[in-house]
């Protein structure tokens, strides 16, 4: 099998991560070697692909094979596919290839378990070592860390990687021992937490040694696959917080679950991957990170998972109607990110705005709020905008016909003249 025909199954197997950003490195270029971090201010977020589009960052499986026996993966073991392994050598020489061609500025690595975690790693690492030390590439690798690795080869990794992931793969301990038998929790948080320490240590030795080896300087993100068990959105988003809280992770990525597999433990084929969810959850997601939102203020017992007509932040100021209107000239920062329609920025422009004059309602605008959710919300100079009405179930209405367009569209039904009355 030549590099090409392996390049094809091995990006098409890599297809189903979609933890693959690179927002966080800023590794700028050195003297003797090629590539840096720096070319995009948003980081590379892109892959190359076996159908010829060219694209920022090539997003490859070292091997699909593999020992485990995942239900819901396309490369498990008991799966009748082609199956194609890179060497280091092949791997490391493919990617400095296409970098020189300019089709590419970073490597997204991951693999399928072949042998063992540690066996699978040290191929990685000898793959990354030669990118690193032999073609002096400078530029942005992203590698999966393994759960079952032993914790040397794991910093081995980070040392050489800009960002690591231990990708979760399902939200909950029950769905792991139903669809994969062979993971296991405690093997996906020790690795976690092993980075989360390592992270922390080498942040403290940078201030006291400038020329210490940096780890993993983008840090490190998982990923979860939703759709797969019926684990509710307030269980997914509980995770969520308590990953970001406790192992400080830059990212929780969502794959809406695309069945590939049939198998009575999981959502029929011809089910289609639940997208609005997903996009909800990174709505939410966003909320967390940036808006000092908590995930028991978003999702409780009586309402566990997201209304899919609105966006998170709206069904909480329509569950919250005490705490509105929001004056605009009085309001902290932390009551204007609540407002929905108004993001971290345009609080920023209010803020600063507000300092010369109060504000009308057409000044915000020009500040970046979106109006036609915030005027529902907000007063200015204790004055609601003309013409709108707080009404409950007008102000849903109206935000429901804002998200229509996101929404699945009701497939038509194709009428005969002939069909018996």
């Amino acid at each position: 099998m030549d590099v090409m025909e392996k390049l094809t199954i091995l990006t098409d197997a890599a297809k189903y991560d979609a933890a693959c950003t690179s927002s966080g490195a800023s590794r700028g270029s050195r003297a003797g070697y090629i590539g840096n971090t720096s070319s995009s201010i948003a980081g590379c977020c892109h892959t190359f692909s076996a159908d010829g589009r060219c694209v920022t960052l090539l997003k490859v499986l070292m091997t699909n094979c593999c020992v485990y026996d995942c239900k819901y993966c396309v490369n498990r073991c008991s799966n009748d596919t082609r199956r194609a392994v890179f060497s280091p050598e092949e791997l490391a020489d493919l990617t400095i290839q296409f970098y020189r061609r300019n089709y590419i500025e970073g490597l997204f690595l991951s693999s399928g378990v072949m042998v063992s975690p540690d066996y699978t790693t040290e191929r990685m690492i000898r793959c990354l070592d030669l990118l690193r030390n032999h073609y002096r590439f400078n530029g942005y690798i992203h590698a999966k860390a393994i759960p079952g690795t032993s914790p040397e080869l794991v910093t081995q990794l980070g040392l050489l990687a800009d960002r690591l992931s231990v990708n979760i793969e399902l939200p909950s301990e029950q769905g792991l021992q139903t669809l994969a038998p062979n993971k296991t929790r405690k093997a996906i948080f020790r690795p976690m937490n092993q980075i989360t320490h390592t992270l922390k240590e080498n942040k403290e030795e940078l201030v006291k040694y400038r020329h210490t080896p940096r780890f993993a300087p983008a840090g490190q993100s998982t990923q979860m696959i939703i759709g797969a068990t019926p684990d509710s959105d307030r269980h997914i988003l509980s995770l969520t917080q308590a990953l970001y809280d406790k192992y400080r992770l830059k990212r929780v990525f969502y794959s809406a679950y695309v069945p590939v597999v049939e198998n009575t433990l999981l959502p029929s084929l011809d089910t289609k991957p639940p997208l609005l969810r997903e996009h909800r959850l990174y709505q939410a997601d966003w909320l967390l990170r940036f808006y000092g939102f908590r995930a028991e203020e978003l999702l409780d017992e009586d309402d566990p998972n997201f209304n899919p007509l609105v966006d998170p932040k709206c069904s909480w100021a329509l569950k919250h109607p005490a705490f509105f209107p929001v004056e605009i000239n009085t309001a902290s920062r932390e009551e204007l990110l609540r407002v929905p329609g108004v993001g971290v920025v345009s609080a920023r422009r209010i803020l600063y705005a507000r300092r010369a004059r109060k504000l009308e309602h057409e000044d915000l605008r020009k500040l970046g709020v979106v109006m036609k959710r915030a005027q529902y919300f907000i007063t200015c100079k204790g004055r609601v905008l003309d013409g709108v009405s707080l009404r409950p179930d007008s102000v849903l209405r109206s935000l429901t016909a804002l998200e229509r367009s996101a929404l699945p569209a009701s497939e038509g039904e194709q009428l005969s003249l002939f069909d018996p009355a």
